[in-house]
């Protein structure tokens, strides 16, 4: 391949024509009119506008796509994350085409895209499970008495979901049937599929999941684990790597499964198995994500490894030049999700003018962004702004270093999650590792934000305004403004 077109937008297009570039590989751009000017675009060697805002009339419309191929003559696809990336049909849409998907085949996207038919292909090979129903259920009466033998509290998931969508945990026999009918409502609304399933509820768990990668010449293997359990909405805000509470033997065993599954679907490219991790360090399959994860840089920090090229490598069907054995786990390393989302009122999107827009910088820390100062957040897409991730020698300066970038990101226009990324760095219950995806709802309340942020403004309009009027030079002015901003961002205002 000579020339890929990125189909998604912002950081990870960014992200996905670097490492092209490195390749001397030529890079194509798509885009709507709300991101007409956006970074990813200006980077790109071409770039092909391919209709309105909203997704649906433009990155999620495979035809558009496939058109943008032939008329600058890529030849292969990345779909980044979102979007596309997991979607079979455009998968078989690129290969109709004659042209080559940098990601899995459309049979393995289909299969590990369906929570049950992934329970079913992993459990050809003793992948553990938590306990359950192995098929979809709809009749009411027939779950309810599932559940009962299952035993309560119970999770009610839907087959095709994600993202917490038709998710409902259920503690006892008399709220069973309200909950079922409303899962199957939001899993019908969300997927266009009500079919739900049961599991067993795991009250305390840890997310963690393992990268892997596979070719089309039978190799596959794994780049050890990520913890993703701090999260909100059932999504993930803070990553690391490695985790602090796996043992050399579970990250073995859990590593083998990964691989495992991955080898149940002839798994080609960068995937994830994701699985819950008990109180009692048991773990349990949950499902498989068949994409590059946002959370990427962490393993990248902690082996070398740049995923982006071993993913555009085996498209072009090459075998992995190294083996499991030359993997090792160097160093630790975090990452932030940056989303232009208020943390103090239910981390509710927020939109707006990138009024100052100042990263971080120094050993140890990398930005993946789409942004500059001046550019507007759109309303028409994810509202992350950037990934904020840091590496250190070990888990303690990996957190440390985070402290410091946090205080060196200035962003002004917009509410973001700078601030609660703080606040759990600094939290003892994640400094320790004795956390689980429970942190946002146990530790973070939202009214000691609120208050917080309000007092905060308060006391920074006021010293601002008397520091404005007693300087009487531009540059006396900018300077203060300045000082203004740090020391709100050293106070730690959401």
């Amino acid at each position: 391949m000579q020339k890929i077109l990125i189909a998604n937008r912002g950081e990870i297009a960014l992200r996905v024509m670097r490492s092209a570039r490195e390749m001397g590989i030529k890079t194509v751009a798509v885009y709507s009119s709300a991101d007409r000017d956006a970074l990813h675009v200006r980077y790109a060697d071409e770039a092909i506008y391919i209709g309105e805002p909203p997704a649906s009339q433009s990155y999620l419309v495979g035809e558009k796509i496939i058109e943008a191929c032939r008329i600058t003559g890529a030849e292969g696809i990345h779909p980044g994350y979102g979007f596309l990336s997991e979607n079979a049909a455009f998968a078989r849409m690129v290969r109709q085409a004659g042209l080559i998907l940098i990601g899995p085949s459309p049979e393995a996207m289909e299969i590990m895209g369906n929570k049950l038919s992934a329970k079913a292909a992993a459990l050809k090979y003793n992948i553990p499970m938590v306990p359950g129903t192995e098929e979809a259920i709809t009749d009411v009466a027939e779950a309810k008495l599932r559940a009962i033998e299952v035993g309560f509290p119970i999770l009610i998931k839907a087959a095709a979901g994600g993202g917490g969508k038709g998710m409902r945990i259920v503690t006892g026999e008399d709220e069973f049937e309200e909950q079922m009918q409303l899962a199957v409502s939001e899993a019908t609304s969300a997927f266009g599929d009500g079919s739900v399933f049961i599991e067993r509820y795991v009250s305390s768990p840890r997310h963690i999941e393992i990268q892997v990668l596979g070719d089309s010449h039978g190799n596959i293997l794994h780049l050890f684990e990520r913890d993703c359990s701090v999260q909100r909405r059932h999504q993930k805000v803070i990553e690391e790597a490695p985790s602090a509470v796996l043992t050399p033997e579970i990250r073995e065993r859990m590593g083998k499964c990964a691989v495992d599954v991955a080898r149940s679907v002839n798994y080609t490219g960068a995937g994830t198995v994701e699985f819950i991790l008990d109180e009692k360090l048991d773990f349990y399959f949950l499902e498989m994500n068949t994409r590059l994860q946002v959370e990427h840089p962490v393993t990248e920090a902690i082996t070398g490894i740049d995923l982006v090229k071993e993913q555009i490598k085996i498209a072009r069907g090459e075998a992995i030049s190294f083996s499991q054995e030359d993997l090792s786990i160097r160093g630790h390393a975090m990452e932030l999700r940056v989303y232009a989302e208020d943390p103090a009122n239910n981390f509710l999107p927020d939109i707006g003018t990138l009024q100052t827009y100042i990263t971080p910088k120094g050993p140890g820390v990398r930005v993946d962004d789409g942004f500059e100062q001046g550019m507007e957040i759109p309303i028409y897409y994810d509202p992350m702004i950037a990934k904020l991730i840091t590496y250190g020698k070990d888990r303690t300066e990996a957190i440390e270093r985070m402290k410091r970038a946090i205080d060196e990101y200035h962003i002004t226009g917009i509410t973001t999650t700078l601030g609660f990324g703080r606040f759990v760095m600094e939290h003892e219950a994640f400094s320790s590792g004795h956390f689980d995806t429970h942190f946002v709802k146990k530790y973070f309340d939202p009214n000691t934000a609120a208050d917080t942020n309000e007092q905060e403004a308060i006391v920074a309009s006021v010293i601002f305004e008397k520091l404005l009027s007693s300087a009487k030079q531009t540059d006396a002015r900018h300077e203060l403004m300045s000082e203004t901003v740090n020391w709100v961002k050293n106070r730690k205002v959401f």
